[in-house]
Order: structure tokens, then C-alpha cells, then sequence
């Protein structure tokens, strides 16, 4: 027993000291981590270490140790490789998470989030330039400009339901709400489910969206109706599930047509249908007279085939209504669940092939509820959706404040300070995705929320951290305000800013003012000239 302890200890010296020498040289040369150095340690150093500390437990622990002293050597250099995001998604769910794994993770957070400010300030704003000619057609100098953006292109948006209509029961300041609102806010998503929408067969509850509609509209708020068509159990009246399949299918096909076309000019955003991945076929769900979560949701043995058929007929429709809108196709768990992510890529692959007019890709971002969204998989799912080369939406976002255990990419408890610091984060991420069009979160205030602890705002209407910080990121940092310049020789004044209307306040030589209007927009050359 003594000569084979004695042999181990001087196997264990002998490997101990030629680990020192291999990290010290890895350390000179300044080695990265890389495949390189992941193999050498798989086929020399670890199989070494196997060997000889095999039938030692204590031996066995230092082997570990030391690896893990190697593991910490190397550095990540852009995007993890897919192993080691496996690993990384595993190791979240653990209750108590190693400090290295920590500060990787940080590192992977870092690296996505810097790339995204630089896109932003790459696709979000444009160079633009004014100039000034007085009555002869000569440059005019010294003329002192201000600018100021006072509204976006990109879409930031909330439900309307409270304004439609759909307020709670109890008190609700409504003067309040709307202030809030369209403070942050320059998108509405108003209800059409059609359970509450048409509630008794041919009596749509239409005017309970016209104060609402008319109140956006007039706050430079665009609109879009969600949702023209779903399978479940909120987009099949059962009074419509007493007909014959025939009659429902063209009183389905009506619905689209009066609501497009008679909502045109003022509601030119629609999502057509929901959740198509997730739940059955309009033929299927059309059967279950129940109108049962359980079977709407369950498309084990459902084909893409199967699926596509009802779905491209229903934007055709949409298309046919009004050939200017934009209509969007909006599933789930496409952030969290690489299987729905392929499914809705398989989908839409199909529909493409069938000259489906889609105008626009709708990613649901909360489900699952409790779930922090991995950088790294928001952008894979970007970046294969990015293919079809359409805008991509937001179209439901709500990260809680409800105490509960968080989920995913990071772990800890959902507070008002972590609700609010994945919203910012999230929101930069996508943001700063070129391809993204609109974010929406889904519910302003816990007052009326689908969520608990969901909203921006308390159940009395206070601002919750996260309207504040996403407040200052939407409004102060993502919009160009209080620019000065002066013109030059050539009459001119350049600067960069973000896609929106502006206001620009000349201050002539002679002291009077003029306020001109200008659209900075993507694509566009950007440049006008005024006659002062």
C-alpha cells in the first residue's frame, strides 16, 4: 500500500509540475482559448491526467481543479460555439450558478450589447444636411439652427385595450393612463378577438375601438388590429361553431374583408393570424364544438402542409382588402424553444413558396413567462427570420415584477429592479437588430394586466422603474434633441440623427425666427434646402 502511494504521489508531482510549466507558457505567449487548445487538452492533457488518476477520488478532484484553473486561461472571442451555449443554458437553471459561469455570462452580454449600440447608431440614423439661399439664390452663412426630433419611425407600442373599451371595472383614470401612454408610447395594438369582438352572430362590438382609434390618431399614434384569425379558443365564437363548416369559412372570410377594408387609412397593421404553429388548422379546430384549450393547442401529429393551406388563404384575403397594409404572421416560444423556432421557419418558408403576401414576422416574447431570453438565442432566432428579408416585430413583450423565480439565460427573483433591467436590455438588443421594426409590450399598468406584475406602471398608475429607464432610453437617448449649429460658407449645417419628424428653428441674421419641418428618413438622401 505504502509503494503504490508513493508511486501515485510522484505520478501526481511529475503531472502537477508539467502543468505549471504549460501554464505559465500558455500565459507568455498570451494563447486564447480557442479550438486549438480545447483539442491539445482532450487528446494529451486530460487523457494523461485520466490515466494516471484513475482509482483516486482526492486525485481525481485536483485533476478537476486544475482543468477548471486551465478553463478560466482562455478567453471568448465573439459568439459562443454552440457547445458551449448548450452548457451555459444547462448550468442557468441551476439554483446557484458558479461566479465563473457568472462573469462569462457577463462577458456574452457585453459583447452582444455593445454590438447592438453600434448598430443602432449604424441603421438607426442617417447623416443629414440643411441648407439656406436668400431670395438671389446665394448661400446664406451664420444662420443659427436648432434641432429637435419630436417624433419616431420605429414603433413602440402598448395595448389600447383600456382605451378601447376594456377598461377595469374599478376606478380607472383614464386621463392619467393616456398621459402615461403617449409619453412612451407612438403604437396601439387594439382588441379584435373574435369571442368579445362579436359576441352574438352579426353584432360586432365595433364602436367600443372608435374613441380609441380616433383618440391615436389624433396623438400621431398608429394602429393595428390583433388578431384577425386564431384557432384558439378566443378566435372561434361558439355561436360560429353551430354552423356548417362551409357558412363559418365564409363568415371568417368576411370578418377579414369588413374589418381590412373598413378600417383602411386608419388601422393598416394587422396581425392576420396567431399563434399558427402552436395551435390546429382552421379544419381541425373547426371540429372541436367544445372549443377546448387542450385540443387547440395540441399539433403533435399537425403538418406544415396541413397548416399552411388556412393561413395563406386568410392573407390572401387580407391582401385582397387593401393591397397598402402590413400584415404579420405572430407565433410563440420562438425565443426560448429552437423546435418552435424551426417550425414557424418551416411555415413561413412554405407560405413564401405559395406567393403568401406577408408583410411582416410577429415574435411573441413571453412565454415562457418567467423567462430571462438568452442573448444569444434572440439573435439566432433574428438571424434566421432575417432570410425572408421582411420587418420583424416585437409584438409581445412583458417581463413581470411578481416575486417569482426568474428562468433562462439568468437566475435570481423578478423584482421592479430586475423586470427592469432585462427590459432595457432587451429592448437594446432588439433595437439594435436592424431587421426589427416595432416592440410591443403587452399591458401598461398591474392595474389591468395579463401578467401579474407585468406592467409598466402600478395598479395606481405610479411609474415603476422600468418606465422611467425605458423612458430616458426610448425618448432622451434614442432621439436627436437640442442640436445648434451654425450654417456655413456654403449655407449649410450637417449633423446625424435618428428616423422621425423634426423641428428646426432658424434664427435669420436679422434675429426673427422660422420654424421649418423635415422627415428624416431611411433610405433617403436627406438633404433640403429653404429660401429664407
Amino acid at each position: 500500500m505504502d509503494t503504490k502511494c508513493t508511486q501515485i504521489n510522484i505520478l501526481m508531482a511529475n503531472n502537477v509540475k508539467i502543468l505549471f510549466f504549460f501554464i505559465i507558457f500558455t500565459r507568455i505567449l498570451k494563447l486564447t482559448f480557442n479550438q486549438t487548445m480545447k483539442k491539445l487538452f482532450k487528446g494529451v492533457i486530460a487523457p494523461i491526467f485520466s490515466f494516471h488518476f484513475s482509482g483516486s477520488k482526492l486525485l481525481k478532484t485536483i485533476s478537476n481543479l486544475i482543468l477548471f484553473i486551465l478553463f478560466l486561461n482562455g478567453n471568448i472571442q465573439g459568439q459562443p460555439t454552440e457547445k458551449k451555449i448548450k452548457e451555459l443554458e444547462t448550468l442557468s437553471k441551476s439554483k446557484s450558478p458558479t461566479e465563473a459561469l457568472s462573469s462569462e455570462k457577463a462577458l456574452i452580454e457585453k459583447q452582444y450589447l455593445d454590438k447592438a449600440r453600434k448598430n443602432i447608431e449604424q441603421f438607426r440614423k442617417s447623416d443629414a444636411s440643411i441648407s439656406f439661399i436668400d431670395a438671389a439664390g446665394k448661400p446664406v452663412n451664420n444662420v443659427q439652427v436648432e434641432i429637435n426630433q419630436v417624433s419616431q419611425d420605429f414603433l413602440f407600442g402598448n395595448l389600447a385595450f383600456e382605451i378601447a373599451g376594456f377598461a377595469p371595472k374599478e376606478s380607472y383614470k383614464e386621463d392619467e393612463f393616456k398621459e402615461k401612454y403617449k409619453a412612451l408610447f407612438n403604437f396601439a395594438i387594439l382588441p379584435f378577438y373574435w369571442n368579445g369582438y362579436e359576441k352574438s352572430a352579426g353584432n360586432p362590438e365595433w364602436k367600443k375601438n372608435e374613441n380609441a382609434i380616433n383618440w391615436c390618431l389624433n396623438n400621431g399614434i398608429t394602429c393595428k388590429g390583433h388578431p384577425l384569425g386564431w384557432t384558439g379558443p378566443s378566435g372561434t365564437p361558439k355561436w360560429l361553431l353551430n354552423l356548417p363548416e362551409e357558412t363559418a369559412t365564409e363568415l371568417y372570410k368576411a370578418r377579414i374583408y369588413n374589418n381590412v377594408i373598413g378600417y383602411k387609412g386608419r388601422i393598416n397593421y394587422w396581425d392576420v393570424v396567431n399563434e399558427p404553429v402552436n395551435t390546429v388548422p382552421w379544419d381541425i379546430a373547426f371540429k372541436d364544438k367544445e372549443n377546448s384549450n387542450d385540443l387547440r393547442y395540441n399539433v403533435k401529429d399537425v403538418s406544415i402542409n396541413q397548416i399552411a393551406p388556412w393561413v395563406e388563404q386568410s392573407f390572401k384575403w387580407a391582401y385582397n382588402a387593401n393591397p397598402e397594409a402590413h400584415y404579420i404572421l405572430n407565433e410563440f416560444c420562438t425565443l426560448a424553444i429552437p423546435e418552435v423556432r424551426t417550425r414557424f421557419y418551416q411555415l413561413i418558408k412554405e407560405l413564401k413558396n405559395r406567393n403568401t403576401p406577408i408583410s411582416g414576422i410577429g415574435i411573441q416574447a413571453h412565454e415562457p413567462r418567467d423567462m430571462w431570453f438568452s442573448p444569444v438565442e434572440m439573435y439566432k432566432t433574428f438571424d434566421l427570420y432575417k432570410e425572408f428579408n421582411l420587418p420583424i416585430h416585437i409584438t409581445e413583450f412583458t417581463p413581470q415584477s411578481s416575486g417569482k423565480d426568474i428562468t433562462g439565460w439568468r437566475t435570481g427573483k423578478w423584482t421592479e429592479e430586475t423586470q427592469a433591467e432585462f427590459a432595457v436590455q432587451f429592448y437594446t438588443l432588439a433595437f439594435g437588430y436592424p431587421s426589427i421594426a416595432s416592440i410591443t409590450w403587452w399591458g401598461l399598468s398591474d392595474k389591468s394586466i395579463w401578467l401579474t406584475g407585468g406592467g409598466l406602471l402600478d395598479q395606481d398608475y405610479n411609474p415603476k422603474p422600468v418606465y422611467t429607464q425605458l423612458l430616458k432610453l426610448i425618448k432622451q437617448d434614442w432621439m436627436t434633441k437640442k442640436v445648434k449649429l451654425t450654417t456655413d460658407k456654403k449655407g449649410q449645417a450637417s449633423f446625424r440623427g435618428f428616423f422621425g419628424n423634426y423641428q428646426v428653428t432658424v434664427t435669420q441674421p436679422d434675429g426673427s425666427k422660422k420654424t421649418l419641418d423635415i422627415h428624416l428618413a431611411e433610405k433617403s438622401q436627406n438633404q433640403w434646402k429653404f429660401n429664407l
